[in-house]
């Protein structure tokens, strides 16, 4: 295959209760019939509330199959929960095991890796780093196995969380220290991948557009495809607008498109929040 169309969507925060959100979704599903590239990834946030709310994930996913192109899944903390991290306070719902094997139940898989274009494509279940859980061992034996097969390949990396802000050492802060993947599992990570030819490592969760590069690795944040977040509530890092990402792999190169949806619309989290009656 000399060329390899992927589109990344995110944070989709599907629930059959927001209309808003659903919308965007359809924004998107036109967008996607009309573009029909080889594959659709989620990077996470698939549903708006997977752990106390299973027909999330069960509508999210029926969404996702009247898609005209195949989909792979990776599960973000509204799909989970949360990672457990060594400052600031502990996260709700902390990540389970039964709340990941309720996500693969409906959604089929958490991680995954393939092979296409001259490329090889990692997908990481992030939210399971520091937990403990007997699938975050799991999943490293697997990765060690995976990586070991790129055998000098150019490397695509997806995960949910980005992996830091701006440097690998980038010290945790309480007010942060769930944005990114959590340190130690993030060196973990790192070293790991530091014999590979890692190009890129794209994500979502933030709910900001971002494209930068660090030493040889370009990483992308993706938007989110259903809401953004005001600057009240949340520091402004980069872009905060919905869309997605598209990126065309070739076995000597990358190219990356930052796009929105025609008829998107940045549906704010205050709208969210009122449909929820003020929880958060």
């Amino acid at each position: 295959m000399p060329e390899f169309r992927l589109t990344q969507i995110s944070d989709t925060h599907i629930g059959r209760r927001f209309p808003g959100l659903v919308a965007n979704f359809h924004r998107i599903s036109e967008h996607i019939d009309a573009d029909r590239p080889d594959l659709v990834v989620n990077t996470g946030d698939v549903a708006f509330d997977g752990p106390s709310g299973p027909d999330d994930v069960a509508f999210a996913k029926s969404l996702h199959d009247a898609l005209p192109v195949a989909c792979r899944y990776l599960p973000g903390n509204h799909d989970i929960g949360d990672n457990p991290t060594a400052i600031g306070p502990a996260p709700e719902p902390p990540v389970s095991e039964a709340h990941r094997r309720q996500f693969c139940s409906v959604i089929g898989e958490d991680h995954w890796a393939f092979e296409a274009a001259g490329w090889r494509f990692i997908g990481l279940n992030s939210l399971v780093m520091n937990s403990g859980l007997a699938f975050e061992a799991e999943q490293f034996d697997w990765l060690a196995s995976e990586i070991a097969r790129a055998r000098g390949k150019p490397v695509a990396l997806f995960l949910h969380k980005p992996m830091f802000l701006h440097l690998p050492d980038d010290p945790e802060a309480p007010e942060t220290s769930i944005r990114y993947v959590p340190q130690p599992a993030r060196a973990r990570l790192i070293e790991m991948f530091s014999g590979t030819d890692l190009r890129l490592i794209a994500s979502g969760h933030v709910h900001q557009r971002r494209d930068f590069t660090h030493r040889h690795t370009r990483h992308i944040w993706a938007p989110s495809a259903g809401f953004v977040i005001n600057d009240k509530r949340q520091q402004r890092i980069a872009i905060k607008e919905v869309g997605l990402v598209e990126y065309r792999f070739q076995p000597d190169g990358l190219e990356i498109r930052h796009v929105r949806a025609p008829g998107q619309v940045d549906v704010d989290i205050e709208e969210i929040l009122a449909q929820m009656g003020g929880a958060h």
